[in-house]
C-alpha cells in the first residue's frame, strides 16, 4: 500500500518529478563519463607503456632486478620457454639477453642497452616490426643490428654501416662483435631512441659469452586482468628460491604512484561533483517538503500514523533516485560506448609530449559495467540518505499550525 500510494504521489506533480528525475540522471551521466575516461585513458597508457617493452610480468632469476647484472643470467630450459603451458592468459614467452655495451663507430662512442631478441616473439609483444623507420627487420640468426634513432643520429650511421660493440660479458669474460646495420628503429620515448640496439637473441648470447642464457622472460598477456592468474600459477610451479616473478607495478613503481597522483586530484573534483549533486536533489526534496505541509498535517490529523507517512514520502525520494539512477546508466552507456570505440584523438604539441613519454595521443573511455553501477549506487545512496530531512520533518510536524500556514 505504502508504495502503491508514494509511486502515485510521485507523479501528481510531474514536473517536479520530471526535474528531480533529471538532476539525478545527469549527475550520474557526468560522474560515469569522468570515471569511464580516466581509467580508460589509463588503461590504455599503462598498456602502451607496459607492452612497449617491460610487458605485464616477467620471470628473472632471483636478486636480477635489483643488479641488472648479466651474472644473473639463467638457462633457457625448455620448461621456462614452454611457461605458456602453464597458463592460458600467457599468450607468448618473449626470451632476452640484455646489458649495457659501448658502441662505437670511428672516432664516435655511445652507452647503449644491447639486447639479444626472439624477432618473432618480440614483435608480437611489442610491435617491434611496426617500428622500423628505415631498412628491414631482423631474422633469427643473423649476424645484423636494429639501431634506434637517436643512436643512429649521435654515431652518424646509416643502413648498412657497421657497428661495433665492447661490453663485459657472461661472468667477466670479453665481449666485442661488429654487426652491420639491418634497420633504424624509431621509438616514441627519447629514453629509449637514446640508447636501443637489438640483436638477434642467439649472436646477442655469443657475444655476451652466455649460450643458452637469458636475463629476463618478459611474458604476454592480454589485459591487465590477466595478471593475477598468472602470477599464481607461476607461483605455483616455479621454484621461487630461483626465479623472480614480477608484474609491471613492481618494475615500474614510478608509473603507479603516477596514477595514484592523478586518482588523489580526481578524489577532489568527484567530492565538488557530488557536493554539487546533493545540494540540487535537497533543494528538490526541500521545495517538495515545503510545499506539502498542509498536506502532511491533514494525513497526520485524519489519523495517519506518522512512521507510515515518513515512509511514504522517503519511498517517494528512493523511487525518484532508482529512476534518476537508472536513466544515468542508460543514458551514459551510448556515450561511454562511443568514446571506447572513437576515442579521443590529441594533436600537436601535447601529442608530441604524451609520445616523448612513450604513451600513444589518445584517450579511450573503459567500457566495463562495474564503472556505470559504481556511479549510479553512489548517487541512489546520496538520495536515500537525503530523503531523511522529510522524516525528520514529519517527526516535528504540528499539525494545526501546518494546516493554518
Amino acid at each position: 500500500m505504502l508504495f502503491r500510494l508514494a509511486w502515485r504521489n510521485i507523479w501528481r506533480n510531474k514536473r517536479r518529478t520530471l526535474i528531480t528525475v533529471a538532476s539525478i540522471l545527469f549527475a550520474v551521466l557526468f560522474a560515469t563519463f569522468m570515471e569511464a575516461m580516466q581509467k580508460g585513458a589509463w588503461d590504455h597508457m599503462i598498456s602502451s607503456v607496459v607492452n612497449y617493452y617491460f610487458g605485464f610480468v616477467q620471470v628473472h632469476e632471483k636478486g636480477y632486478w635489483d643488479e641488472q647484472s648479466i651474472d644473473k643470467a639463467f638457462p633457457l630450459a625448455d620448461s621456462l620457454v614452454q611457461l605458456g603451458a602453464r597458463s592460458k592468459s600467457i599468450k607468448e614467452v618473449v626470451p632476452r639477453i640484455e646489458s649495457f655495451a659501448l658502441a662505437s663507430t670511428g672516432n664516435n662512442t655511445s652507452g647503449v642497452m644491447a639486447v639479444g631478441i626472439d624477432p618473432e616473439a618480440e614483435n608480437s609483444m611489442t610491435g617491434l616490426e611496426g617500428r622500423i623507420s628505415k631498412g628491414q627487420y631482423l631474422k633469427g640468426g643473423e649476424p645484423a643490428a636494429l639501431v634506434a634513432e637517436g643512436v643512429a643520429e649521435h654515431l652518424s650511421l646509416s643502413l648498412g654501416d657497421t657497428l661495433v660493440l665492447i661490453s663485459q660479458g657472461y661472468h667477466g669474460v670479453n665481449a666485442a662483435g661488429k654487426y652491420p646495420i639491418k634497420g633504424l628503429v624509431n621509438f616514441g620515448s627519447p629514453e629509449l631512441n637514446k640508447q636501443m640496439v637489438y640483436l638477434p637473441l642467439d649472436e646477442a648470447q655469443y657475444f655476451y659469452g652466455a649460450p643458452g642464457l637469458a636475463t629476463s622472460l618478459a611474458l604476454k598477456l592480454d589485459s591487465q586482468g590477466d595478471i593475477k592468474p598468472t602470477l599464481r600459477a607461476l607461483y605455483n610451479g616455479l621454484d621461487t628460491s630461483v626465479y623472480e616473478v614480477m608484474d609491471w607495478k613492481e618494475m615500474l613503481p614510478d608509473l603507479v604512484q603516477a596514477k595514484s597522483l592523478d586518482s588523489a586530484g580526481n578524489i577532489i573534483i568527484y567530492f565538488i561533483l557530488y557536493l554539487i549533486i546533493a545540494f540540487g536533489i535537497f533543494g528538490t526534496i526541500l521545495m517538495m517538503t515545503k510545499e506539502r505541509e498542509y498536506e502532511f498535517g491533514v494525513l497526520i490529523s485524519i489519523g495517519m500514523r506518522r512512521w507510515q507517512l515518513g515512509a511514504s514520502v522517503w519511498l517517494e525520494v528512493i523511487m525518484l533516485g532508482l529512476l534518476g539512477a537508472l536513466g544515468g546508466i542508460l543514458a551514459s552507456l551510448p556515450l561511454v560506448w562511443y568514446f571506447n570505440v572513437n576515442p579521443i584523438r590529441f594533436s600537436g604539441d601535447y601529442a608530441a609530449a604524451m609520445e616523448s613519454f612513450g604513451f600513444q595521443p589518445i584517450f579511450p573511455t573503459l567500457l566495463a559495467p562495474h564503472i556505470f553501477l559504481q556511479q549510479a549506487l553512489l548517487v541512489f545512496i546520496l538520495t536515500a540518505l537525503l530523503a531523511i530531512y522529510p522524516i525528520y520533518k514529519i517527526r516535528k510536524l504540528r499539525p494545526v499550525q501546518a494546516m493554518r500556514a
